[in-house]
């Protein structure tokens, strides 16, 4: 069995970084990590072992590879690219190198730069078909890494009974509204002053709706805009470690973004049996069957967002048959253990 070092050295706290403490946990692997970054507090005073270093400390890093014996790094975050090659290149171990690409591409990568680096990667496993089209067409053949599709996976979560959710919505001051959820990253590419404005048209109309925003503000210009324009029609939690069992309180939850790469966001609501709502476009696409399980509404057109809504609310047996379809269909094809074995069986295996 190979030895692996996780690498993530993104100062945010988002989906990309929090799959990579997983992915560390589930592989039993070494993680390096940005003393400045958010991921700290999710391996102090725990078995998982890590270290830290600054985001150009390719030396430190390639004397951790040989310290630690390592065979393969698997990197998370674009642009760690860098540190990733020069401390595989000065490393006595010349461990492979394996990216998981959460980020589109959107140019070629033909110059001596991205040449040499694309080069020292052996394997990269883009996280949507969309992605790995994307891969196969800028990055040259003679330089092109090892390409599979290799899809992130959500927890199943503890369900909370109806007596909890009960409890839990009235201190979370939900009342008998229909509950909207948004969560992640608060700024304006998120979307979510698009659902909090098809919130407000929902109210304007005579449904009793709300919206509950889950997520640390990156733009708090932009966060305290949305308090002043929404205040009446929306909750802020903030950041939580507790986002899937505010998803349970949830009757549908929206992923707004113009063109999300992946969208696990969708998956952990699907799993939570929430119906999802998402953008059509980007890595939604490949998660959700419009009207199977789950809905799809046209990129940033709130009176279609508002319309599919509406729909959900006056619709329950609709709403609920949509839930049941995304729980089943998250768990049989993107539950967090069934991916991580088949990232171990990648990463042990021949590149």
């Amino acid at each position: 069995m190979k030895k692996i070092l996780e690498l993530c050295l993104s100062p945010d706290l988002g989906g990309l970084e929090l799959y990579m403490v997983r992915a560390s946990h589930a592989l039993n692997a070494l993680s390096v990590i940005n003393p400045k970054g958010k991921l700290e507090q999710y391996y102090r005073d725990t078995p998982y072992r890590y270290a830290t270093i600054g985001r150009y400390s390719f030396m430190k890093l390639a004397r951790l590879i040989d310290e630690n014996d390592i065979d393969v790094l698997h990197l998370h975050w674009t642009k760690d690219i860098p540190i990733a090659v020069l401390a595989k290149l000065l490393s006595r171990k010349k461990p492979k190198l394996v990216q998981t690409r959460n980020m589109r591409m959107t140019r070629f990568k033909d110059d001596f730069y991205h040449r040499f680096l694309y080069k020292n990667i052996d394997m990269m496993l883009p996280v949507t078909h969309q992605v790995k089209e994307q891969l196969e067409k800028f990055i040259p053949a003679d330089i092109r890494p090892k390409v599979e599709v290799l899809y992130m996976g959500a927890e199943i979560p503890h369900l909370l009974s109806n007596d909890e959710k009960e409890t839990f919505s009235r201190q979370a001051g939900l009342g008998d509204a229909f509950v909207v959820g948004i969560v992640g990253r608060i700024e304006e590419a998120k979307g979510q002053h698009l659902v909090l404005e098809a919130i407000k048209q929902l109210n304007l109309t005579g449904i009793s709706a709300k919206a509950l925003v889950v997520g640390h503000a990156m733009d708090n210009n932009y966060l305290e805009e949305l308090r002043q324009q929404y205040a009446e029609y929306a909750i802020f939690t903030g950041f939580t470690h507790e986002a899937q069992k505010y998803m349970q309180l949830c009757d549908a939850l929206v992923l707004a973004t113009e063109n999300e790469t992946f969208g696990l966001v969708v998956i952990e609501a699907m799993m939570c049996g929430v119906c999802a709502v998402a953008s059509d476009s980007g890595g939604p696409l490949e998660i959700i069957e419009d009207g199977v399980d789950g809905v799809l509404f046209k990129t940033r057109n709130v009176a279609d967002l508002t319309l599919k809504l509406t729909e959900l609310c006056n619709d329950t047996e609709r709403r609920d048959r949509l839930a049941i379809a995304g729980k089943t269909k998250a768990l049989d094809r993107f539950e967090s253990q069934k991916q991580f074995e088949k990232l171990f069986t990648m990463l042990n295996g021949e590149m």
